[in-house]
């Protein structure tokens, strides 16, 4: 995936975004973004913990949508991209044709990400998180998780789950990108979740273990969506 990519998936999900034609519900949240040292958490909206993980020339979009995703095959050379139920179809000249359904909202929370300029080859684990990123690792909470687990920190999986929480794994290719996407059936609790939190590794689920994916590289500030 190129810079190119990247920059066209932040355009594309825009573009929806703003359309007076396409209201809610899809998307709901977007956030395209260049990492920053730590330091600047205060005023930067992506920032890096393991600049030799992520460092500071990479790049992150994140787009939150409601509904579920499915795949279509367009016309630009046959590639496959996503199109959310409900979400209007476009015509050449980019008018949308239809509005989105009202059930997308009933059908739950999408998160889709694209990185680039990350570590190459490389297998991160990542997660939504309560709290907004800060110039420390652990200034961004736990994971939200939609049955909150008495227990904290939460390693029961039948809490730390990826149906529970919102979990992503990004498998970066030999130039450091990577894209993923994930569907859960609930929405957020309003102003209860604010950050997405890419870690070292992928996501352990075993039990006294579930959800843990190693230290915090990473933090994005994402305002997602919640249910009023």
């Amino acid at each position: 995936m190129s810079l190119a990519m990247v920059a066209t998936a932040a355009a594309a999900a825009s573009m929806v975004a703003v359309s007076p034609a396409v209201s809610p519900p899809c998307p709901v949240a977007l956030v395209h973004s260049r990492f920053a040292p730590a330091a600047e958490a205060a005023s930067r909206t992506a920032v890096t913990y393991n600049t030799k993980l992520v460092p500071t020339s990479a790049m992150v979009v994140v787009v939150e949508f409601l509904g579920k995703p499915r795949y279509e095959h367009g016309h630009n050379h046959g590639h496959q991209h996503y199109r959310m139920q409900g979400e209007a179809r476009s015509t050449p000249t980019g008018t949308p044709t239809s509005s989105p359904s009202p059930q997308a909202k009933q059908e739950g929370t999408s998160v889709m990400v694209w990185l680039h300029g990350a570590k190459a080859n490389h297998t991160f684990g990542a997660h939504v998180h309560t709290k907004t990123c800060g110039t420390k690792p652990d200034d961004s909470g736990p994971h939200y998780q939609n049955t909150k687990d008495p227990k904290q920190p939460s390693v029961n999986p039948k809490y730390a789950n990826p149906q529970n929480e919102v979990w992503l794994t990004l498998k970066t290719d030999s130039s450091g990108d990577a894209h993923a996407m994930t569907h859960v059936n609930w929405r957020f609790r309003d102003s209860q979740a604010r950050s997405f939190v890419i870690h070292e590794h992928a996501t352990a689920t075993q039990k006294g273990k579930a959800g843990v994916a190693g230290a915090r590289v990473a933090c994005v500030k994402v305002p997602f969506k919640g249910d009023k």
